[in-house]
Protein backbone atom coordinates (compact mmCIF):
# COMPACT_ATOMS: atom_id res chain seq x y z
CA UNK A 1 0.00 0.00 0.00
CA UNK A 2 1.29 3.63 -0.76
CA UNK A 3 1.88 5.91 1.93
CA UNK A 4 -1.04 8.37 2.32
CA UNK A 5 0.85 11.34 1.41
CA UNK A 6 1.31 9.70 -2.01
CA UNK A 7 -2.12 8.61 -2.47
CA UNK A 8 -3.36 12.01 -1.66
CA UNK A 9 -0.92 14.10 -4.37
CA UNK A 10 -1.83 11.28 -6.81
CA UNK A 11 -5.03 11.87 -6.33
CA UNK A 12 -4.73 15.94 -6.66
CA UNK A 13 -2.97 15.48 -9.69
CA UNK A 14 -5.93 13.46 -11.21
CA UNK A 15 -8.42 16.01 -10.12
CA UNK A 16 -5.92 19.17 -11.57
CA UNK A 17 -5.71 17.40 -14.56
CA UNK A 18 -9.51 17.04 -15.18
CA UNK A 19 -9.78 13.34 -14.39
CA UNK A 20 -12.85 14.27 -12.68
CA UNK A 21 -12.96 12.81 -9.40
CA UNK A 22 -10.74 10.11 -6.88
CA UNK A 23 -12.25 7.79 -9.68
CA UNK A 24 -11.74 8.53 -12.40
CA UNK A 25 -15.24 9.82 -13.72
CA UNK A 26 -16.79 13.06 -14.30
CA UNK A 27 -17.95 14.59 -10.56
CA UNK A 28 -21.56 15.57 -9.78
CA UNK A 29 -21.41 19.33 -8.13
CA UNK A 30 -21.62 18.31 -4.71
CA UNK A 31 -22.20 21.84 -3.59
CA UNK A 32 -25.17 22.28 -4.91
CA UNK A 33 -27.09 21.46 -2.35
CA UNK A 34 -30.12 22.96 0.17
CA UNK A 35 -29.38 22.59 3.44
CA UNK A 36 -30.85 23.88 6.64
CA UNK A 37 -28.92 25.32 9.11
CA UNK A 38 -29.22 23.44 12.89
CA UNK A 39 -31.81 24.59 15.47
CA UNK A 40 -32.99 27.30 12.45
CA UNK A 41 -35.64 27.60 9.36
CA UNK A 42 -32.89 29.44 7.41
CA UNK A 43 -31.67 27.45 4.33
CA UNK A 44 -28.42 28.06 2.40
CA UNK A 45 -26.88 26.82 -0.93
CA UNK A 46 -23.63 25.20 0.32
CA UNK A 47 -22.00 25.96 -3.19
CA UNK A 48 -23.10 29.83 -3.01
CA UNK A 49 -22.21 29.89 0.71
CA UNK A 50 -19.12 27.97 0.84
CA UNK A 51 -17.86 27.78 -2.74
CA UNK A 52 -14.46 28.79 -3.31
CA UNK A 53 -12.98 27.16 0.02
CA UNK A 54 -11.47 24.28 1.54
CA UNK A 55 -14.50 21.95 2.74
CA UNK A 56 -14.66 19.34 5.48
CA UNK A 57 -17.81 17.59 5.66
CA UNK A 58 -18.16 15.44 8.79
CA UNK A 59 -21.30 13.69 9.68
CA UNK A 60 -21.47 13.73 13.78
CA UNK A 61 -23.09 12.56 16.92
CA UNK A 62 -23.23 13.58 20.46
CA UNK A 63 -22.89 10.23 22.32
CA UNK A 64 -20.47 8.37 20.10
CA UNK A 65 -16.89 7.14 21.29
CA UNK A 66 -15.98 9.79 18.24
CA UNK A 67 -17.67 12.52 20.02
CA UNK A 68 -14.60 13.92 21.21
CA UNK A 69 -13.42 14.86 17.84
CA UNK A 70 -15.68 17.81 18.25
CA UNK A 71 -12.33 19.34 19.55
CA UNK A 72 -10.51 18.53 17.05
CA UNK A 73 -12.42 19.65 14.58
CA UNK A 74 -12.96 23.05 16.25
CA UNK A 75 -9.16 23.68 16.48
CA UNK A 76 -9.03 22.15 12.52
CA UNK A 77 -11.37 25.28 11.64
CA UNK A 78 -9.74 27.47 14.30
CA UNK A 79 -6.19 26.96 13.15
CA UNK A 80 -6.96 27.45 9.13
CA UNK A 81 -10.23 29.05 8.44
CA UNK A 82 -8.86 32.44 7.89
CA UNK A 83 -6.66 30.57 5.07
CA UNK A 84 -9.80 29.22 3.79
CA UNK A 85 -11.07 25.74 5.56
CA UNK A 86 -14.32 25.88 6.49
CA UNK A 87 -15.67 22.36 8.54
CA UNK A 88 -19.04 21.78 8.28
CA UNK A 89 -21.24 19.67 10.80
CA UNK A 90 -24.22 17.33 9.71
CA UNK A 91 -25.24 15.75 13.21
CA UNK A 92 -27.15 12.10 11.92
CA UNK A 93 -28.72 9.08 14.17
CA UNK A 94 -28.12 6.53 11.70
CA UNK A 95 -25.23 5.07 13.99
CA UNK A 96 -26.59 3.12 17.13
CA UNK A 97 -28.82 6.07 17.57
CA UNK A 98 -26.20 8.32 19.09
CA UNK A 99 -27.67 11.33 18.15
CA UNK A 100 -31.79 11.27 19.99
CA UNK A 101 -31.33 15.03 20.98
CA UNK A 102 -33.67 18.06 19.31
CA UNK A 103 -31.75 20.41 17.35
CA UNK A 104 -31.47 22.88 20.09
CA UNK A 105 -29.71 19.78 22.23
CA UNK A 106 -27.45 19.31 19.72
CA UNK A 107 -26.48 22.82 19.20
CA UNK A 108 -26.32 23.68 23.14
CA UNK A 109 -24.35 20.41 23.67
CA UNK A 110 -21.68 21.23 20.73
CA UNK A 111 -21.78 24.99 21.78
CA UNK A 112 -21.18 24.26 25.83
CA UNK A 113 -19.45 21.17 25.37
CA UNK A 114 -16.59 21.80 22.77
CA UNK A 115 -17.33 25.27 21.86
CA UNK A 116 -17.83 24.51 18.50
CA UNK A 117 -18.08 27.33 16.44
CA UNK A 118 -17.72 25.94 12.73
CA UNK A 119 -21.18 25.64 10.86
CA UNK A 120 -23.39 23.18 11.73
CA UNK A 121 -26.77 21.73 10.19
CA UNK A 122 -30.07 19.78 10.44
CA UNK A 123 -29.78 16.00 11.28
CA UNK A 124 -29.18 14.52 8.16
CA UNK A 125 -28.98 11.17 6.96
CA UNK A 126 -26.16 9.82 6.05
CA UNK A 127 -26.73 5.86 5.02
CA UNK A 128 -26.01 4.21 1.93
CA UNK A 129 -29.89 3.96 0.57
CA UNK A 130 -31.32 6.24 2.95
CA UNK A 131 -28.66 9.27 2.55
CA UNK A 132 -29.53 12.72 1.54
CA UNK A 133 -28.44 14.02 -1.76
CA UNK A 134 -25.69 15.77 -0.05
CA UNK A 135 -24.06 12.52 1.63
CA UNK A 136 -25.41 10.62 -1.90
CA UNK A 137 -23.56 12.66 -3.44
CA UNK A 138 -20.26 11.97 -1.41
CA UNK A 139 -20.75 8.85 -0.99
CA UNK A 140 -21.33 7.61 -4.74
CA UNK A 141 -18.17 10.26 -5.74
CA UNK A 142 -15.55 8.68 -2.85
CA UNK A 143 -16.95 5.20 -3.75
CA UNK A 144 -17.80 5.00 0.13
CA UNK A 145 -20.58 5.90 2.15
CA UNK A 146 -19.97 6.78 6.62
CA UNK A 147 -19.97 3.19 7.81
CA UNK A 148 -20.19 5.45 11.47
CA UNK A 149 -20.43 9.00 13.04
CA UNK A 150 -17.06 10.98 12.26
CA UNK A 151 -16.41 10.51 8.94
CA UNK A 152 -14.69 13.11 7.15
CA UNK A 153 -14.90 14.31 3.26
CA UNK A 154 -12.19 17.07 2.26
CA UNK A 155 -13.68 19.21 -0.60
CA UNK A 156 -11.55 21.53 -2.78
CA UNK A 157 -11.49 25.19 -3.45
CA UNK A 158 -13.04 23.64 -6.81
CA UNK A 159 -15.83 21.95 -5.55
CA UNK A 160 -14.67 18.59 -6.04
CA UNK A 161 -13.97 15.90 -4.00
CA UNK A 162 -10.62 15.28 -3.16
CA UNK A 163 -10.41 12.66 -0.39
CA UNK A 164 -11.97 10.87 2.77
CA UNK A 165 -11.38 9.62 6.01
CA UNK A 166 -12.98 7.01 8.00
CA UNK A 167 -14.37 7.72 11.89
CA UNK A 168 -10.44 6.15 13.27
CA UNK A 169 -8.64 8.98 11.95
CA UNK A 170 -8.96 12.30 13.62
CA UNK A 171 -8.94 15.44 12.31
CA UNK A 172 -5.49 16.15 14.10
CA UNK A 173 -3.84 13.35 12.31
CA UNK A 174 -1.28 14.25 10.28
CA UNK A 175 -3.00 12.39 7.02
CA UNK A 176 -5.89 15.40 7.86
CA UNK A 177 -3.49 17.88 8.48
CA UNK A 178 -1.51 17.50 5.36
CA UNK A 179 -4.33 17.37 3.75
CA UNK A 180 -5.83 20.42 4.05
CA UNK A 181 -2.76 22.47 3.98
CA UNK A 182 -2.13 21.06 0.50
CA UNK A 183 -4.95 22.35 -0.54
CA UNK A 184 -5.10 25.78 1.32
Amino acid sequence: MKPAHYRFNMLTLLTVFGFGSVHGAPQPDLLDVEVRRLGSDERINLKETFGGKVILIVNTASKCAFTGQYEGLEALYDRFRDRGLVVLGFPSNDFGAQEPGTEVQIQDFCRLTYSVKFPMFAKTRVRKGNADPLFTGLGETAGRYPKWNFHKYLIGRDGRLVDNFLSFTSPQSRTVISAVEELL
